[in-house]
């Protein structure tokens, strides 16, 4: 024992410990991190490590992995412990597998199989160990694999095991809930679980499931209500207790629940009110938990139709906790208030001292709880004061994410309560001056608009006031040295429309400023667009009423630059600046009417006031219009086009298949056409996975309406799983065409938020002794009555996202014994590790197949629809082959037919045919080798004409 440490580990290892422990830089510890990697190599290597030393060494690459070592190199040691019979290595195999590998590690594909056999085990211990390893490293693609199991366990004798079970299977629902959507009835039964630990286990799924969709769950109301109340009672056993407290995180989670019930249902709410009630008065709010469980139940009823005694309570713990010196209990009072202030903003008037305190508190994350708080109270009283605040804290800040949070706000409550005009101006420009480059592109827009369309709806006084005052804030403002990008852009267009526009200022000082802005900024294309822009605009409206135009020397070379600009933007503004110069009044008063930003103009999408000219242009001979889709060669290939449709448009792409190379034939013999094309109209595939089955080959002209689909049948697939034939028809596969008319009906699936909590209470106030200064601010923060123009809280409404979920179908048409032949799928067995999409294997009644061949081939034309029928597993080679001799290919509508279509007689018995001219059939082998090739079969005869097909 003296060369073993505690608990088994060797003296080595612990000493590893202690130096990892003992140095004193980064550089030691990876040296000594480095050497221990190379250690563990050499040893992991040797095939002669005992098993117990292969133990502390995986445990030894723990360490080297948490301290950002890479180690894995021994990754598959740890896979190949998790096969160990004994106990002890399985568990520290999966424990290690657990750390190190990932969902989507190439290694889980190793560990499937022994989580199958080990879910499977009398040992308890091992299908613990195994479902927590399920639910650590199953991804979507594996969950069939062990799903049929871990149901199975749901009703384990074990508690341990079912608790297990359940926390997989909600791992299942996160990864892929259409997976266990079947499932949900089993999470109901272990609500009723003997065991309180299964079914707080079971309350986590529930609460994402009731959280999805509410109005399933609503009648397991009175069930949670009970449970809550059992365990508030103390009947469960004592080692769910934590500080004195019964059972709190199920507490925790049982309260969630009910505020998601409760929501907006009086009924719901009704059941709820004395569990809740209860709870707050046998809350211990000496300890953190106790708090905890306090604030949720405040989340609760702050979401239940309101009860005026449970607000009463709600006010008094909220008092409590922002009366404390703790910054954490302040931050929940803060945020509690936030929720019960929705209703009535005069809620925080009994705490509005502990609101100012938390305000100018130099804890920044309470700060900023406290500004969201007075964000949701703001009204038109109080406007003033808190956005001020608002831009002080936000000048303060260097966190841009909360920097532009902040100027957002400012701008929103600045547009909804502002007092004046010249308050609102101020207001903007201190949020574009100290953030201007962070907001949003489309408050610039608004306040342009905002500045054009006015206050007042018919006051057009008011809306003069509001221009001119912001061309003089503009003209101070265009003094200091760094102004955003933005806010200039604004500037420039409000002193283009604006700055003469009540006369005070005149033209040439408006001009020299905006080109003092172009000048300051050569850099900024915007800008000096802007700047342009104004000035076109100054001297358009000096031109239109009549006055002369005096162009300043430095206006002048602006012009020059922009005329030489890169920027064939500036360089247009630039001769269009030269040509209105030019023109008379009454043309620039077309080209630029004042004061005509405002002006709705109609816009005719569909250009009908062009139909006279395009009709005219197509009786002088142009080509009419061609659509989009069909110029860019992505019409449906679904309808067949006539030849003479194709011909008309030549210019777009045609999928007419290719023909056949035409042999050489001999004089006597009559020359036979055969189209054969890789894209020909089939029907959808049913194919079972990795069995090949023969396939017919309707005719365009029986098929009706029918797709262009690839010939893949018999090909190797390179991505994917490999098979042999084609898979299954699935959802997301895009390759699958439908023969049918039937198209798969989209389902819609809305889901919708929780409505907004509100509610109001009434609750004592605390007499403080406070400073002169501070009644002043609470004064202007909460002083005054709630006037019916007080901002509504913003919702924020969702729209019902649709998901369109395409189902495929294995459709079977019906077939005759004139036109196709019945096709016979035998089901394969099961592949536990195939874990794609199960393909439907359609059986259809058996058919006599000397029956099909009755009427086959149709003498009156060229070519007919010929169907193998089902292939005896029996048959030879040469049997099989022989199955595509009689298939002959549609022929497109532009081929010419056959001048001799009766070529060949079908015998009696259907089982071959026969040529009625001597030598070979030509047409036969070329149809044969074509679809030979197509289908990735090698015949077992020589076939000549096979290479004469390909090479010549």
């Amino acid at each position: 024992m003296g060369s073993q440490g505690g608990f088994g580990q060797s003296k080595e290892f612990l000493d590893l410990i202690k130096l990892i422990g003992e140095s004193r830089s980064k550089a030691e510890e990876d040296r000594i991190v480095v050497r221990e990697v190379e250690t563990l190599k050499t040893r992991l290597n040797d095939p002669n490590t005992p098993k117990y030393k292969l133990k502390e060494y995986i445990i030894r690459l723990l360490y080297v992995e948490m301290l950002g070592h890479d180690a894995s190199f021994g990754y598959i040691h740890a896979v190949k412990m998790t096969h160990d019979e004994s106990l002890l290595l399985k568990r520290t195999g999966y424990l290690a597998v657990t750390l190190f590998l990932n969902e989507d590690h190439d290694l889980i594909i190793l560990i499937v199989n022994t989580i199958q056999k080990d879910l499977k085990s009398d040992n308890y211990l091992v299908v613990s160990a195994a479902l927590s390893a399920v639910c650590k490293l199953i991804n979507e693609e594996t969950i069939p694999a062990v799903l049929p199991q871990v149901v199975e366990l749901l009703g384990h004798q074990k508690e341990a095991v079912r608790k297990k079970a359940v926390m997989a299977l909600h791992r299942f629902h996160q990864k892929s809930p259409g997976s266990v959507s079947h499932l949900i009835s089993n999470f109901r039964k272990k609500l009723c679980d003997n065991d309180p630990g299964v079914m707080g286990a079971t309350l986590c799924p529930l609460f994402d499931l009731i959280t999805a969709d509410a109005e399933k769950f609503k009648d397991l109301v009175v069930s949670f209500v009970n449970i809550l109340k059992q365990v508030a009672e103390r009947r469960l056993p004592k080692s769910y207790d934590y500080h004195q407290m019964p059972a709190p995180f199920i507490q925790i989670k049982l309260l969630k629940i009910l505020t998601v019930l409760g929501t907006g249902d009086k009924k719901a709410s009704e059941q709820m009110y004395t569990i809740v009630g209860d709870i707050m008065r046998k809350c211990d709010s000496t300890s953190n938990i106790g708090n905890a469980i306090l604030y949720e139940c405040i989340c609760c009823v702050s979401s239940l139709h309101p009860n005026p005694k449970l607000l009463e309570a709600a006010a008094d713990a909220i008092s409590k906790f922002l009366k404390s010196d703790s910054h954490n209990l302040k931050y929940l009072g803060i945020d509690a208030l936030t929720r019960l202030i929705k209703i009535s903003p005069e809620i925080a008037e009994q705490h509005q001292l502990a609101v100012i305190d938390c305000l100018e508190d130099p804890d920044d994350t309470l700060k900023r709880k406290t500004f969201d708080l007075l964000y949701k109270m703001t009204k038109s009283s109080n406007v003033e004061v808190i956005v001020n605040r608002m831009i002080e804290y936000m000048i303060s800040i260097i966190d841009s994410h909360y920097k532009t949070e902040i100027a957002s706000r400012c701008v929103e409550l600045a547009e909804q309560f502002a007092p004046s005009n010249q308050w609102f101006i101020q207001t903007m420009n201190k949020v574009f001056e100290h953030a201007g480059d962070l907001v949003n592109a489309k408050v610039a827009h608004n306040l342009m608009k905002l500045i054009a369309e006015g206050f007042g709806e018919d006051d057009d006084t008011a809306d003069s006031q509001l221009r001119s005052s912001a061309v003089e804030s503009y003209l101070q403002i265009m003094g200091e040295p760094k102004l955003p990008s933005a806010f200039l852009q604004v500037i420039c267009w409000v002193l283009g429309e604006y700055g003469t526009a009540d006369g005070k200022y005149s033209a040439s000082y408006i001009t020299g400023k905006l080109c003092d802005v172009a000048e300051a900024h050569p850099e900024d294309d915007t800008v000096k667009t802007y700047a342009v822009t104004g000035i076109m605009k100054i001297y358009s409206f000096e031109i239109a009423a009549g006055r002369t135009v005096d162009i300043l020397p430095e206006c002048q070379s602006l012009i020059e630059d922009m005329l030489a600009s890169h920027s064939t933007d500036l360089q247009q503004r630039a001769y269009e600046l030269q040509a209105i110069l030019t023109l008379d009044a009454q043309t620039v008063k077309k080209i630029m009417p004042a004061d005509s930003t405002c002006e709705d103009i109609e816009i005719d999408k569909s250009l009908s006031f062009l139909d006279g000219y395009v009709q005219q242009a197509i009786e002088n001979g142009a080509q009419p219009y061609i659509p989009e889709s069909e110029r860019l060669g992505m019409s449906s290939v679904s309808n067949f086009k006539s030849h003479d449709d194709h011909e008309s448009s030549t210019h777009a792409l045609r999928f007419e298949a290719y023909e056949l190379p035409k042999p050489a034939l001999p004089h006597n013999v009559p020359p036979v056409l055969a189209s054969s094309t890789e894209l020909v109209p089939v029907s959808e595939p049913s194919y079972a996975a990795d069995v090949l089955h023969p396939t017919s080959v309707p005719s365009v002209s029986d098929a009706g309406p029918a797709e262009l689909k690839l010939r893949l049948d018999g090909v190797q697939k390179k991505w994917g799983r490999p098979t042999y034939s084609s898979p299954a028809p699935s959802s997301s596969s895009t390759d699958t065409v439908k023969m049918q008319n039937a198209a798969a009906k989209p389902d819609s699936a809305s889901s919708s938020k929780p409505k907004t909590r509100d509610t109001s209470y009434d609750s004592k106030k605390q007499p403080v002794e406070i400073s002169p200064e501070k009644q002043k601010l609470a004064a202007s923060l909460f002083g005054g009555p709630s006037k019916s123009e007080g901002r509504q809280p913003p919702s924020s409404h969702k729209n019902p996202k649709t998901q369109n979920h395409t189902s495929d179908k294995s459709h079977s048409s019906k077939a005759s014994a004139s036109d196709t032949a019945v096709k016979t799928y035998s089901q394969p067995p099961p592949d536990l590790l195939d874990l794609g999409e199960p393909s439907i294997a359609s059986s259809l009644p058996s058919v006599d197949p000397f029956k099909q061949f009755e009427g086959l081939f149709d003498f009156t034309q060229e070519t007919a629809p010929v169907s193998s029928g089902g292939v005896d597993g029996a048959t030879k080679d040469s049997d099989f082959s022989s199955l595509f001799a009689d298939m002959s290919l549609s022929v497109q509508s532009h081929v010419d037919p056959d001048p001799n279509p009766a070529l060949s007689v079908i015998e009696s018995n259907g089982s071959s045919a026969q040529q009625l001219n001597k030598g070979p059939n030509l047409k036969e082998a070329l149809e044969k080798d074509a679809l030979v090739r197509q289908m990735g079969f090698t015949p077992s005869g020589q076939n000549p004409n096979l290479f004469k097909d390909l090479l010549g």
